[in-house]
Order: C-alpha cells, then sequence, then structure tokens
C-alpha cells in the first residue's frame, strides 16, 4: 500500500513542477479551478467536467498548460 501512496505522491509532484503556473493563473477561475484539480488528483474526467469540457477538449487545456499525464 505504501508503494502506491508513493507513486501517487510522485506523480503529482511531477505534475506540479512542470506545470506551467503563469498560464494557469491567468485562466478563468472555472479552467484554473479544473486544471488545479487535475494537477493534485490526476483525475482529468473530474478535471474536465469541472471545467465544463470533454474530455479531449480539457486534455487540449492540460497541453497548453504544461502539465504532464502522469499515472
Amino acid at each position: 500500500m505504501e508503494e502506491v501512496l508513493e507513486a501517487l505522491r510522485e506523480a503529482r509532484e511531477l505534475r506540479r513542477k512542470h506545470a506551467d503556473w503563469n498560464f494557469i493563473e491567468r485562466l478563468p477561475p472555472k479552467l484554473r479551478a479544473a486544471l488545479i484539480y487535475y494537477i493534485e488528483a490526476g483525475d482529468i474526467y473530474v478535471a474536465s467536467r469541472i471545467a465544463g469540457m470533454s474530455v479531449a477538449e480539457f486534455n487540449e487545456l492540460r497541453i497548453k498548460a504544461r502539465v504532464p499525464s502522469v499515472t
């Protein structure tokens, strides 16, 4: 169980480290909240719902924000 939790922590740190925070901070609140949720949780489906986008649309936003897809 500890190995799984450590892998989740490492993935979250990678997403935080590589994210373009200047880009994220300039976004409207709903999109910013969705990206921050994705960075912290790694759940693209829920993040896309927060943003009011399809998963594909949110994935494009994730790429623009330079947030890596780490599982």
